[in-house]
């Protein structure tokens, strides 16, 4: 090898990248593993002169795409090469024509400061010219305001707005002749001369405000001057109209230049078409300010509305065939009135809404603004509807001020239910205590005034709120409703401590009163029934849990009423249950009669009870008497010594259960089937104590305990006592029977044994009861 080649492959080793040469070495190594895997074996050496003859190929293609790239490159390289000079050339040309530029430049600039004196000199000829050209309008100006002034003072509009345009108009000039032509050099306003141009002309600008007063006093007074002279109000318009279009005219011309050299004439755009509007905006509301408006709050405020309606009406008479006969056609001033009426309305009835409103005022608002507002008569005339979209313009007041109207509404009328119950009860508790019997309605029942006030009073609320809506008509029943549990709560304790009251001092009237109270609880449910039946469907709130809320408080209280009245029943009956089932009710019949006749008088104050009580009160009558008549047997008062008396015991048990029946069928009770009817009890004791053969008795007390599911031990043992004959193994029996035998209570089945408890029998000691020494 040469020195040339070893130095030449020395640079080439020595610029070798490193990353060529891990990419050889990966080449080498993939190679290296292809050929291990293609060779493994002997044989496979045969075909090695193919893969080498393969892979030349290969690699001769590779070299030639290679060189092709390369080619390409450099020959792109080549050709930026070129652009690049060609740039390098043009950029000195144009070097070279700046540099002469320049040179030019400097010697014009010093030629220009010689033309100084001659434009300084230019523009005060130009003023002077001005001042010259002007010198008569300017001698004419201090008088043209004096005038203006009284045209203005005398309400002649229209002359003293032309001899203020005049006098804007010579304001104008002045200041453009003294600027100077627009693009000429040196053009401007010195400050000094526009501040003394300004001064001279101040009076046109008093003259601007005193005439902009009278016109906004004109157009604030229009409703009022339609109809008497309307010519003041149509000189107002088309002076705004004029100033209108000058403003158009001033902005046109000024966005025509793109503001250069061109300022706005001293207080323009004025914008009077706007003003106009607001104008009339303001005098609206103090219009309807004035409405009453003094009187406002409290009573006087159903008034106000009513005044405020009749004065829209009127006013709208007036805007509609007067002044919008006076204003342009896109002025489309109705609609114009009607949205400053609508604004000022929601302004001045958000403010009422936040006032601390009594029940009527705010049923007032409510009334006003959901229906008359929206009426025929105000804003839902025909004509008036095309004119206005109220939607557009929103409610009067929004969906979320008329809920808080309406619960302060409920709340007011809940405050007032609420006295009103409170007070009623208190002449309820006071009639109570008269000495007299409870009045007598035509169909002969007892009854005070109390469910009449109450009914009446709720019914009456419910039609006032319907007026407003169904929703707050159902908001008003359920208060109501919830109102009357809170009252049944406090009437059903009343007649607790009536009851009370009676133990300790007797009262002639009692009896009367507890059916009055029944009754009065018939009424109320009745009118509860026909309140609930007018409610729509509400949302939930907090008195929606009162739907059965009053229904259970009526029962409760009819419930108490009915127990007293029991109770009371029970207390007469006392004195000849004392003597029942004794050896004189055994000799002598005196005892049931009176019995009866106790009955009979009850039942006959009961015919004054309404139904359904009336009957509830009579079945329970002969329950009771039932009851205390088996629980008096159940006391062992008299036991048989032998069959005779056991027969003529059930003989005469069996003559009161026919006594009694009668007695009680007189009185016209239901229920008279032998499987329900009490007084059948009484007849089925007789029958097992009658029993000839003791060891009949287990036959016996089967169909008893088939009949009365709820019949104990002890009550089957006390029977077995008063008989007197029944042998230990036939107790043992009956006994071990019904232990076996505890049928369940039939569907419908009302106990009657659970009533009656067996008196605990004292226990037998053999030893006798001698204290210990």
């Amino acid at each position: 090898m040469s020195d040339g080649d070893k130095n030449g492959q020395d640079n080439h080793e020595v610029e070798v990248w490193p990353e060529l040469e891990r990419a050889e070495c990966l080449a080498r190594g993939a190679a290296l593993k292809w050929a291990s895997g293609v060779f493994c074996r002997p044989e496979h050496l045969e075909r090695l002169g193919q893969y080498r003859k393969r892979e030349s190929q290969r690699t001769a293609s590779i070299h030639s795409r290679l060189k092709s790239v390369v080619q390409s490159y450099l020959e792109g390289v080549d050709w930026g090469l070129g652009q690049l000079r060609e740039a390098r050339a043009e950029l000195r040309e144009v070097s070279h024509d700046l540099h002469k530029a320049d040179l030019e430049s400097r010697k014009n600039s010093e030629e220009v400061t010689t033309l100084e004196t001659l434009r300084e000199i230019s523009v005060s000829h130009r003023q002077l010219l001005a001042a010259v050209s002007n010198l008569p309008r300017l001698y004419k100006v201090r008088s043209m305001v004096l005038e203006t002034e009284r045209l203005v003072e005398s309400r002649r509009l229209l002359e003293a707005h032309a001899r203020l345009m005049e006098l804007e108009h010579w304001q104008d000039e002045v200041l453009l002749q003294l600027q100077g032509p627009r693009g000429s050099p040196g053009t401007g306003l010195n400050s000094d001369d526009e501040e003394l141009v300004r001064n001279y002309f101040s009076g046109v600008g008093r003259l601007v405000d005193a005439l902009g007063k009278e016109l906004w006093a004109v157009v604030g007074s229009g409703l009022s001057l339609a109809c008497q002279n309307p010519t003041l109000f149509v000189s107002a318009v088309r002076i705004v109209e004029r100033e209108e279009a000058l403003d158009q005219m001033f902005l046109e011309e000024r966005r025509s230049t793109s503001g250069q050299n061109t300022p706005m004439p001293p207080g323009r755009p004025r914008c009077w078409r706007d003003r106009f509007f607001k104008v009339m905006e303001e005098a609206v509301s103090a219009r309807f300010r004035s409405v009453s408006y003094l009187h406002t709050r409290g009573p006087g405020l159903a008034s106000h509305l009513s005044a405020l309606q009749h004065c829209i009406k009127g006013d709208l008479s007036t805007v509609r065939n007067f002044l919008e006969q006076c204003v342009p056609s896109h002025y489309r001033l109705t609609r114009t009135y009607l949205r400053f009426c609508h604004q000022f309305l929601q302004n001045h009835l958000g403010l009422v809404s936040g006032w601390e409103l009594e029940g009527g005022e705010i049923f007032a608002v409510l009334n006003w603004v959901l229906h008359i507002y929206n009426s025929s008569e105000m804003m839902g005339e025909p004509a008036l509807v095309a004119e206005l979209d109220i939607e557009d313009m929103g409610p009067l007041i929004s969906q979320e001020g008329l809920e808080q109207l309406q619960n302060k509404y409920v709340q007011k009328v809940r405050k007032s239910v609420s006295e009103w119950m409170h007070k009623a009860l208190e002449v309820e508790l006071t009639d109570w205590q008269r000495d007299q019997e409870p009045d007598i309605d035509h169909e002969g029942c007892y009854h005070t005034s109390l469910p009449t006030i109450i009914a009446q009073m709720l019914e009456e609320n419910a039609r006032v709120a319907l007026m407003i809506s169904e929703a707050l008509r159902d908001q008003t029943i359920q208060m109501g409703l919830y109102e009357m549990e809170n009252l049944l709560s406090r009437f059903r304790d009343a007649i607790i401590v009536f009851g009370k009251e009676h133990r300790i001092n007797s009262n002639k009237f009692y009896l009367h009163y507890l059916l009055a109270c029944i009754n009065n609880c018939i009424i109320l449910k009745t009118s509860t029934e026909s309140l609930q039946q007018q409610l729509c469907s509400f949302p939930s709130n907090r008195y929606s849990r009162i739907s059965l809320g009053p229904l259970a408080a009526l029962d409760r209280a009819v419930r108490k009423a009915c127990r007293l009245v029991m109770d009371h029943l029970l207390f007469e009956l006392q004195p000849h249950l004392q003597e029942l089932l004794s050896r004189t009710w055994l000799d002598q019949g005196e005892v049931t009669q009176n019995m009866c006749g106790v009955l009979e008088r009850h039942c006959e104050f009961y015919n004054k009870v309404r139904q359904p009580c009336r009957q509830r009160l009579k079945e329970e009558c002969q329950w009771l008497t039932v009851v205390e008549y088996v629980r008096t047997l159940m006391q062992k008062r008299l036991v048989c010594r032998n069959s005779d008396e056991r027969n003529q015991l059930a003989q005469r048990m069996t003559q009161d259960t026919q006594q009694l029946r009668d007695h009680l069928q007189s009185m016209e009770t239901d229920g008279t089937i032998d499987e329900v009817n009490p007084t059948a009890l009484i007849t089925a004791l007789a029958d097992i104590i009658n029993l000839k053969d003791p060891n009949m008795l287990i036959l016996e007390i089967s169909v008893l305990v088939n009949k009365y599911p709820d019949i104990s031990e002890e009550h089957v043992s006390v029977l077995m006592d008063v008989r007197g004959d029944v042998p230990k193994d036939v107790r043992k029996s009956v006994l071990d029977f019904l232990e076996q035998s505890t049928p369940p209570l039939p569907q419908g089945y009302r106990p009657i044994f659970t009533e009656i408890l067996v008196p605990s029998s004292r226990i037998q000691f053999c030893l006798p009861t001698a204290k210990c020494t």
